[in-house]
């Protein structure tokens, strides 16, 4: 298993995925918002997501894992 995980503190603004979806690398994961601004948070390559580990409106801390991907 892969973990996805922040790069930066922020709030997750939208999640863009399901669990048992797949994706493809670069492809946008979910977004986070910090200080005004969105920034898209990508997979690093394709694979099938196992498991959301935020929530839209959650608070995260950079290298808490977003997304797990099998």
């Amino acid at each position: 298993m892969k973990n996805l995980a922040s790069t930066m503190a922020g709030t997750v603004f939208t999640v863009n995925v399901a669990v048992g979806e797949e994706v493809t690398a670069g492809q946008v994961v979910l977004v986070l918002e910090s200080m005004k601004m969105e920034i898209p948070i990508e997979a690093e390559s394709a694979g099938k997501v196992a498991a959301i580990n935020a929530n839209e409106g959650d608070f995260v801390n950079e290298g808490d894992v977003l997304v797990t991907f099998e």
